[in-house]
């Protein structure tokens, strides 16, 4: 009783810690994903209304184009930006194809969506997504990728995977969804909660010990006689290290149980998230800019190999030095220059060589002829011709 207690207090104060004013901090991002029939939107319903009623709303997005209605208040809903039946008929989909195509022009405008969020963490600090109830659409697709490396590089964002446990009875059922919670652990490289719902059906205590007890897990594969068996059996061994490190919550979206010790989980991965993913995005971030940079510093360094070394900063320019004119320099100077090249042309003829012809007439005899006397130009001489 006092350990029950004890972890409503810490969920209380988790929840009411981030609730109301956020102070400024970034809102916590919860990707909920799981496959058709899980409860990935009555999960949503059910975390949204237990935030209102602590005086914590939740800034909700809706990312799932084919639902028909939507049981939560959605702050974003993609179907207001596409038309899922439209995008069917426009590129002749089917229901797959037009959710991928949906969420790949929704992603194009992503942006917009991270701009949203970063306005809304005064008053909102948990951010809901409801994704796609085929969840290869949103988990194997370019669209998946952008909106989750986009979200994890800004916000702490945490991936809820909504497991059915009425369907994971099943040891070989139960390794399938297993192995598919692992491989989207690996692909997002984010924390992680395994959220069993629908444990208002059956109780998730099988599974848990499942995971616990590798000789429990044998013993309920050895009355499976299919193919199948084998490989789960070896899978189970490959996995362990898997569920070691794995936060699961018995959770159900009907009655709303579980919903302090999901907090509470959400909390502990909040922290991983501070503690081991933020310093690696930072450095993806900076490893990035420094490459930009670099690439920039290659650019600029091929320009002035090509227009030849210019003072690109007038300040840095010492005494006495005399830059190069560039190309604008040329052509703000090209008519001053000719100009100057003309004038210094003139004065050099002036001196040397008079350009004018002087002709001179003189009476050479009485007998009517007459002698001229040019100079021309060059001043080759004198030039005598008889005028009859």
């Amino acid at each position: 009783m006092a350990a029950a207690e004890a972890t409503e207090a810490t969920a209380e104060a988790t929840a009411g810690g981030r609730g109301g004013g956020g102070g400024g901090r970034p809102p916590l991002c919860l990707l909920v994903l799981g496959m058709a029939g899980s409860g990935k939107t009555t999960f949503v319903q059910r975390v949204t209304g237990h935030l209102h009623g602590r005086g914590s709303p939740p800034y909700v997005i809706n990312l799932d184009p084919a639902v028909h209605d939507v049981p939560f208040p959605a702050n974003i809903d993609i179907r207001d930006t596409v038309k899922y039946k439209e995008v069917m008929k426009q590129y002749g989909l089917g229901p797959n194809g037009g959710i991928v195509t949906s969420l790949n022009l929704f992603a194009t405008r992503f942006d917009q969506v991270m701009k949203f969020i970063e306005k809304c963490q005064n008053t909102n600090q948990y951010v809901l997504i409801d994704t796609p109830g085929q969840i290869e659409v949103f988990t194997w697709s370019a669209s998946g990728t952008i909106i989750t490396e986009a979200l994890a590089s800004s916000f702490p964002t945490i991936v809820v995977y909504v497991m059915d446990t009425s369907r994971s009875t099943n040891p070989v059922t139960f390794m399938s969804n297993m192995l598919y919670a692992c491989s989207i652990l690996y692909k997002t490289k984010l924390p992680f909660i395994v959220v069993m719902n629908k444990t208002d059906i059956i109780d998730h205590s099988f599974a848990v010990e499942w995971m616990q007890d590798f000789e429990t897990f044998q013993d309920a594969l050895n009355q499976e006689t299919t193919y199948a068996s084998n490989l789960t059996r070896s899978m189970s061994l490959v996995l362990d290290e898997f569920y070691s490190s794995l936060r699961v919550v018995g959770f159900s979206a009907v009655q709303g149980t579980g919903l302090d010790e999901l907090f509470v989980q959400v909390s502990s991965a909040a922290e991983e998230y501070e503690r081991e993913y933020r310093p690696e995005y930072e450095r993806l971030k900076k490893s990035l800019a420094s490459a930009q940079s670099e690439r920039r510093r290659e650019q600029l360094e091929r320009l002035r190999t090509d227009v030849g070394s210019v003072a690109l900063d007038p300040g840095t320019a010492t005494e006495g030095f005399v830059s190069a004119p560039g190309p604008s320099d040329l052509i703000l100077t090209r008519g001053a220059l000719a100009e100057e090249e003309d004038d210094e042309e003139a004065d050099s003829d002036t001196d040397d060589i008079d350009h004018q012809a002087t002709e001179e007439s003189q009476e050479i005899g009485s007998e009517g002829t007459r002698c001229f006397h040019s100079t021309d130009a060059l001043g080759a001489g004198c030039r005598l011709t008889r005028s009859l």
